[in-house]
């Protein structure tokens, strides 16, 4: 999911850097400057990244009955799907790195009999999601094993580190505390490293303009923890047609517009939990919402 094909990382190299440097982030927005306004966060109430990028109801009414109004509801298909997935990825990534980390060069055969992951050997899941799982782990294997050995063909004498960060440099599940930012203590993003850090954040449902509030999110925390620009983001879009994966990339800068648009979001949500207010119904609500039952009862 995370590789990038040859054409992409020059896309990001030619084209996304040199116009994320010609137009530079305003200095207040940088997330090192979580100290003043606007970064600042007005409410003391800390929000997860979903709580504010998620924005599938528009007014936010998730928000507020989930954090004011304790109303606790089971995950919908998409979400237990998407969580899923998205493990899957994360394990063989992992597995694969373990792999090279003991093995180094000699790691290639390891790699081709990696095991199917966990979730295939739940029952709970249904015949559909399982045939989904094997497709992506099938998807990703492949394009692992193709990422070792063209890394091993340029350098056959690389350590497993050397390795590690030559084929498969990317970070899944980094944890990040976002409390500078008025956000959670315990955030996890995907970044991957093509000359400066990149954002990823990877999806199976359809693209939605607000998505990018998440990578927008992500971007600031890693400035204000580590003081340095990251100013590039990537949703990956997966999905499955007739019995094949296919992927999708939103390859954006982290602006301004982005960076404003993500603080607004964010004091808007925090608002509505620290002086408990009730938004109402959005103008329309979108088929799966968890809360269906708790908004419309029948």
């Amino acid at each position: 999911m995370y590789f990038l094909s040859e054409e992409e990382r020059r896309l990001v190299l030619r084209r996304l850097l040199p116009q994320s440097r010609q137009t530079p982030v305003a200095e207040e927005l940088r997330g090192w400057n979580w100290h003043q306004p606007p970064l600042s966060p007005i409410y003391e109430v800390p929000l997860g990244i979903f709580e504010i990028a998620g924005q599938y109801c528009a007014g936010g009414r998730d928000v507020y009955l989930r954090r004011v109004q304790g109303v606790q509801v089971p995950p919908n298909q998409a979400m237990v799907e998407g969580s899923v997935l998205h493990e899957v990825v994360t394990g063989i990534i992992l597995a694969a790195k373990r792999v090279i980390y003991r093995d180094g060069a000699e790691c290639l055969p390891a790699l081709e009999g990696l095991p199917p992951p966990e979730p295939l050997g739940d029952d709970r899941l249904s015949a559909a999601l399982r045939e989904k799982i094997g497709l992506l782990w099938q998807f990703e294997r492949h394009r692992l094993l193709a990422r070792v050995q063209e890394a091993l063909g340029q350098q056959p004498h690389a350590g497993p580190d050397s390795l590690v960060a030559l084929a498969l440099p990317m970070t899944v599940e980094q944890k990040l505390n976002g409390a500078f930012l008025g956000l959670s203590a315990h955030l996890s993003v995907d970044a991957c490293a093509v000359a400066e850090p990149m954002i990823m954040d990877l999806k199976f449902g359809r693209p939605e303009r607000f998505h990018r509030l998440a990578t927008t999110g992500y971007a600031l925390v890693m400035e204000s923890l580590y003081e340095y620009p990251v100013s590039l983001g990537c949703i990956v879009y997966a999905r499955f047609q007739e019995g094949r994966l296919v992927i999708e990339r939103d390859f954006h800068i982290v602006d301004d517009e982005l960076r404003q648009w993500f603080i607004e979001a964010r004091d808007e949500r925090g608002r509505l939990i620290e002086e408990e207010i009730d938004p109402g119904l959005p103008g329309e609500c979108y088929t799966g919402c968890p809360y269906q039952a708790i908004c419309h009862p029948a």
